[in-house]
């Protein structure tokens, strides 16, 4: 939201008080509180009839601090995120006559004293970021202020805007050449300088500058991130409004942000999942291909049926069957019956899908249309958000006379999980959590929760009613949700996908800046619709996405009112969805480990180039590629002529397919038929290959082979539970071999070669390591 007219103006009706000073700093024992008024304070006469803002910074974390900005103190106190990795006792205070600091690891804000505001964040002595003159703002907007009015909700309820009279901004410097990523899951621009963002998630496609999933965290390529402690609308400027800073808004009293060090970008996400929470592990099942009916097309068991078996017959691996929408009667939705019409044995049904040693998904989403028998039984309940007059919240938008789930009521939540339970008795294994965004404001909830902030967080509170449940039948491990919508702690209930994109090398790049995006914003699992959503992709577009989709974590084939099985396109898709459904197969070990590094540390499976090589000022824009994990770079191909240029930094790059090796930094351009992409693996990499092809979920050390690239590097690698002894083989690009025998004993692991120089193996910290010419290489 922009407040100024210019550098020297205010818009008409817009009054704007700025912190001017730091008039006292006070020190707590891990915190410091300064008052700042809105004007220099020169006698004692000015400390009259003025406003003041209360400044109190604290640290909920070794490297974070946070910077709480209030004028009236006396409101209700809204909650903000869920912050899992929050810790008492953080921070050391020094008040002095030089003012004040707050230092918390490697992290230090400090607060001149007397005017003009100053407030700087060093890390180790460098400066990262400072709030100063005019940074602070508390602003009163008359009744005809001409602002820009903040969101459309997407609810089209009346307009629905967040509105307010007052608003508290706060501004964070840009140093030049500084660059801001991050935001959400947004489809426009990687690099967010110049962009005005708003944080609200709307139902708006791929196609726009709205986005289903809004994050109100950016993360700087000096070193540090920013996260603004508000469930509900924030408004971002991003070196818009004023170009030399980055510019936050929230409407009320209060604003909160917290600053995280880095200094790499994997340290700062480390730190930000470790303060949000990081991503929950998936089961192995799910990275192998899924299938769905699509959205409006006409089917039964019958054509899932014929669609499983005509997959196998053609030697297609698949791993998931998900059921879209039309499980359900029409107007029914969400009612979680199966329309007996279509599929009148769904008990049976899901027995056979799963004799075909497949995990089956369906379709819910959280509204409750007036026809089905599900709304009285909430109605009468109380399980319905309402309006403030009593009556239950209805439209007609999507599903006819349809209501919203409560789920700040525990009984309403434990209600909906119920009757998730009955599918997870009959077979389900998955949910797709659809929507989530369309959430209105002219509502009241049953704890009292405001309207504006439970807008975005409404659909945290839904997907994570879904994951208890999954959790409580499957197994922490082995739950995985596949959600469109989520906000701030979203990254804990993966698997996300990129919402309703089009049919075109466009939307296919468009859905993947959104990843990037995403995963930028501390999201560790990411999808999207192989083929696009919207229309019937040509044949092109089509094996073109089957290529980067099943070099995505998570692959899914869907799209809306046609088919996405293989041969509807023609037969040499077949084959492209063969040859990449089992390359990424044999990658499974490799990707299962990557997997568990976003558990562990936040580190996302597909890696924005910056995240990997943020010292490289030629990837500082790169949105048209990734690493599919630490060592494998991928170029997907947008052009239906198959050309495709990329950039590869600095070291040894090896092609995949060819075993070409390529001296970076360097810009390639080249032409792939449909049965290849750029694929490079890394200088250093130990690429762990698996034995099998026809599913994900195998025993990854059996039979596996570890492919050396140029200087060996470390990598960890996640172990089977089997006992006993594998034979793991280990060869280079050159065809030099070796084999490791792995023998468990209990919770021992030894590891023995049988070559006697170059390939050795040794202990270290109880673990057996694989060394090729004396470097590290595989770690047991």
């Amino acid at each position: 939201m922009k407040f100024s007219d210019g550098f020297w103006q205010l818009r008409p009706g817009v009054t704007a008080l700025y912190a001017q000073e730091a008039h006292d700093i006070v020190a707590g024992e891990h915190s410091l509180t300064v008052t700042a008024p809105t004007a220099v304070i020169r006698h004692r006469g000015d400390t009259l009839n003025r406003p003041t803002l209360t400044v109190t910074l604290t640290s909920p974390l070794p490297g974070v601090i946070g910077v709480r900005v209030e004028h009236f103190q006396g409101g209700r106190q809204e909650a903000g995120f869920d912050l899992d990795g929050a810790l008492e006792g953080q921070g050391v205070v020094v008040v002095d006559a030089g003012g004040g600091t707050l230092t918390s690891g490697s992290l230090t804000a400090r607060i001149t004293p007397g005017a003009p505001w100053n407030l700087t964040f060093e890390s180790n002595g460098r400066v990262l970021t400072g709030s100063g003159d005019k940074s602070l703002g508390y602003i009163r907007l008359a009744g005809d202020a001409q602002v820009d009015p903040g969101p459309v909700s997407n609810s089209r309820e009346g307009g629905d805007r967040p509105t307010s009279d007052t608003y508290l901004h706060a501004q964070l410097g840009l140093g030049v050449g500084e660059l801001i990523y991050g935001l959400g899951e947004r489809f426009g621009p990687l690099v967010k300088n110049g962009q005005s963002v708003d944080i609200w998630n709307a139902d708006g496609g791929t196609s726009s500058e709205q986005a289903y999933k809004n994050v109100p965290f950016y993360l700087s390529n000096r070193g540090y991130g920013v996260l603004v402690n508000h469930p509900g609308h924030v408004a971002f400027e991003v070196g818009s409004e004023a170009v030399e800073r980055v510019q936050f808004s929230v409407a009320g009293e209060s604003i909160e942000y917290f600053v995280i060090d880095g200094p790499t970008p994997k340290e700062v996400l480390s730190r930000y999942t470790e303060l949000t929470g990081r991503p929950a592990a998936v089961p192995a099942w799910s990275y192998g291909l899924w299938l769905t009916t699509s959205f409006t097309t006409n089917y039964d068991e019958a054509t899932v049926t014929g669609f499983i078996d005509a997959m196998a017959e053609r030697d297609l691996p698949l791993s998931v069957f998900h059921f879209d929408c039309f499980w359900m009667r029409e107007f029914n939705w969400s009612d979680f019956e199966w329309d007996a019409r279509t599929f009148p044995d769904p008990e049976g049904m899901l027995a056979r899908l799963h004799e075909k040693d497949l995990h089956v998904c369906v379709w819910i989403n959280p509204y409750i249309a007036q026809r089905a028998p599900l709304f009285a039984e909430a109605k009468a309940a109380g399980y319905l958000v309402k309006r403030p007059n009593g009556d239950v919240w209805q439209w007609d938008l999507w599903q006819a006379g349809m209501a919203l789930v409560d789920f700040t009521n525990p009984d309403a939540k434990a209600w909906y999980q119920s009757k998730l339970r009955v599918l997870l008795d009959q077979g389900v294994d998955a949910f797709k959590t659809d929507f989530g965004e369309r959430i209105p404001l002219e509502v009241d909830y049953f704890d009292g929760s405001s309207p504006e902030r439970m807008h975005n967080w409404y659909t945290q509170l839904y997907n994570e009613a879904v994951h208890e449940v999954l959790v409580e039948a499957r197994g922490e491990g082995d739950a995985v949700l596949f959600a469109r919508s989520a906000t701030v702690g979203g990254q804990k209930l993966p698997v996300h996908w990129g919402g309703d994109c089009t049919s075109t090398y466009e939307s296919m790049a468009e859905s993947l800046r959104g990843g990037l995006s995403l995963a930028l914003s501390g999201f560790g699992f990411w999808s999207h619709d192989i083929g696009g959503f919207e229309g019937t992709p040509d044949a092109g577009v089509f094996k073109r996405w089957v290529a980067f989709g099943m070099l995505s974590s998570h692959s899914r084939l869907h799209g809306s009112n046609s088919y996405r099985v293989p041969w509807a396109f023609d037969e040499e898709a077949v084959d492209v969805t063969r040859t990449f459904s089992k390359l990424k197969l044999r990658l499974m070990p490799y990707l299962y480990a990557a997997g568990r590094e976003a558990t562990e540390r936040g580190t996302p499976v597909m890696r924005p180039m910056q995240i990997e090589f943020p010292d490289d000022p030629s990837c500082a824009y790169l949105d048209r590629q990734y690493l599919l994990g630490p060592d494998l770079l991928v170029a997907p191909v947008f052009t239906a002529d198959g050309s495709v240029e990329f950039y590869l930094p600095a070291g040894t790059w090896t092609n995949y397919f060819t075993g070409e090796q390529v001296q970076g930094p360097v810009w390639r351009r080249e032409t792939h038929g449909f049965d290849s992409v750029p694929l490079y693996v890394r200088d250093g990499a130990v690429l762990p290959v698996g034995n099998r092809e026809d599913r994900p979920d195998y025993d990854y050390l059996d039979g596996l082979t570890l492919v050396v690239y140029p200087r060996s590097a470390a990598l960890n690698l996640v172990s089977s539970d089997a006992v006993g002894h594998r034979d793991i083989h280990l060869t280079t690009p050159t065809g030099e071999t070796a084999t490791f025998t792995v023998v468990r004993e209990g919770d021992a692991v030894n590891v023995t070669s049988d070559r006697d120089s170059g390939w050795n193996v040794r202990s270290v910290g109880g673990a057996s390591v694989a060394a090729v010419d004396g470097s590290a290489g595989i770690l047991f």
